[in-house]
This record gives structure tokens, C-alpha cells and sequence, in this order.
């Protein structure tokens, strides 16, 4: 396994992309945002479609750029009309996958490229990718441990972070931004339709555990960087896909830390996001 190269680039990927959106689902799910991540991974349909549609052999710019669209369009809808933030992101999704379908029907020959982003698949990632990958680890984790207090008062109380001093409208667009890249380069490990369970199952499992807030981010990257690995190593031994086993291994860890905290209730996370 570890002797082809192949596998040897997928293990990397996982490791970092799993590791990031874990970390990233840790402020994502406190603050509510897990529709966010979906509306923007759905969104990448169209953008895939668009890369086809101009011939592109590799849609991932095109692919990047629309889901970003999305997500800017949300928080400006939600700025400047009186419209409730799931609805905004309900209309966004639907009209951005119905725009998505229209396209590729009207294209032919692109099903095996579409299966490959739709579903994931992180075992015919390149070279170039996994750099991305770990660049993009090291600089979102960077970045959220230099804004850790700030993040932490913006999501556990907005208005005081406001009067704090905190720029919210800001720091909101960059988490947004950075959420939204996280999204876009993980479709290829987990694909459109799976890759908001990394971004979730992770913080949930570590969750059950932590007891602050510092515990739940480092068992989080930890579950992510296991789930991510090991779902990958499962998916070569069992010959499956590799984006569902993904996310089958970071459910049994989340059902393995669950049974932990109901056999042991003073393992469990008991205090509130905002104490470090």
C-alpha cells in the first residue's frame, strides 16, 4: 500500500484536508453554519459545469470561484434584505444545482470527470494538489490560532464582540472566504455531496469528550486526521469508494466516543464554547 505513489499522495491529502475541515467544523457547528458549508459544496455543481462548458480539462478555478460567489451572495443577502439566512441559502442551493443540471445535460461525455466530484476521489489526486492542501492546513490553522480570541467571542456572542472592539463584518467575510476554499478543495477527497460530514461528524465526535474548548479543537483535527486516514486505507484494502468509507470511519469514532461519554459521564465536554 505504502509503496505506490498513488496511495502515498491520498494519505497526504487526507491528512491534511481532514485535519483542516475538522478544525474549521469546530466553529462552524457552534455558530450553526453547517447549511452554509452545504449550500456552498452544492454550489460547486455549477462551477464544475461552467469548467465543461468551457472546455476546461480541470473545472477546479471555475469551480472555486462560483462556490465563493455563493457564499459572498449569501452574506450580502443576509445584509441587505429582511429575508431569514436558511431561506437565502435554500434559494442559492437550488438555483445554483438546477443550474448545474441544465448545463451538463446540455454536454455529453463528462460523466466519469462529473462522478470524480460529486462523490470524491482523493486516490487520483496529483502532486500540485496535495501542496495545496498543506498550504492551505498551515494557513488556515495559523490564521484561526492568531484570531482564536476573537473567533471564540464572535461566535459565542456577536454583539459583544461588536462592542469589544472586534471588526465582525470582517472577520465573518474571512472565515466565510477560508471556509469556502476549505469546502472547494475538499470536494475531491469526500466530493459535493459527502464533504460537509468532515466538517461536521469530526467537532461532534470531539465534542462528546472535550471538556473546553481547547480540548474539542485538538480531538477534532485529531478525529479528522484518523477518519480522514483511515477511511482511505479502508477504502483501498475493501475496494469501495473512498469518500463514503471517509466518512463511515469518522462515524465510528463519533459512535466510539459517544459510548464513551454514556459510559463515563465525566469524560463529557460540560462547559461552554467561549471558556478556552
Amino acid at each position: 500500500m505504502f509503496t505506490e505513489a498513488f496511495m502515498v499522495r491520498a494519505l497526504l491529502a487526507a491528512l491534511c484536508l481532514g485535519p483542516l475541515s475538522a478544525l474549521l467544523g469546530v466553529f462552524v457547528t457552534a455558530r450553526r453554519m453547517s447549511f452554509f458549508s452545504d449550500t456552498v459544496a452544492h454550489a460547486a455543481l455549477a462551477g464544475v459545469a461552467l469548467g465543461f462548458l468551457l472546455g476546461l480539462s480541470d473545472p477546479t478555478v471555475p469551480l472555486v470561484l462560483f462556490s465563493l460567489l455563493v457564499a459572498v451572495a449569501i452574506l450580502w443577502l443576509k445584509e441587505h434584505t429582511e429575508l431569514l439566512t436558511d431561506t437565502i441559502m435554500a434559494l442559492l442551493l437550488s438555483g445554483s444545482v438546477a443550474a448545474g443540471i441544465i448545463i451538463l445535460s446540455l454536454l455529453k461525455g463528462y460523466r466519469g470527470e462529473l462522478h470524480q466530484y460529486l462523490f470524491g476521489d482523493i486516490l487520483a489526486v496529483g502532486n500540485q494538489e496535495v501542496w495545496l492542501a498543506g498550504l492551505l492546513l498551515v494557513a488556515v490553522a495559523a490564521w484561526i490560532f492568531w484570531r482564536l480570541s476573537d473567533l471564540v467571542l464572535l461566535t459565542a456572542h456577536e454583539e459583544v464582540a461588536h462592542v469589544c472592539g472586534v471588526p465582525v463584518r470582517r472577520l465573518n467575510y474571512v472565515f466565510v472566504l477560508v471556509l469556502t476554499l476549505t469546502v472547494a478543495v475538499s470536494i475531491r477527497l469526500l466530493g459535493i455531496i459527502l464533504v460537509t460530514s468532515l466538517l461536521v461528524i469530526p467537532p461532534a465526535a470531539a465534542r462528546n469528550l472535550a471538556r473546553n474548548l481547547r480540548q474539542q479543537i485538538l480531538l477534532s483535527i485529531a478525529v479528522g486526521a484518523v477518519g480522514g486516514a483511515g477511511g482511505t486505507m479502508m477504502a483501498y484494502q475493501l475496494d469501495v469508494p473512498c469518500g463514503p468509507a471517509i466518512v463511515v470511519a469518522c462515524l465510528m469514532i463519533f459512535v466510539l466516543t459517544l459510548a464513551v461519554d454514556k459510559l463515563w459521564p465525566g469524560a463529557g465536554r460540560k462547559t461552554p464554547l467561549s471558556q478556552p
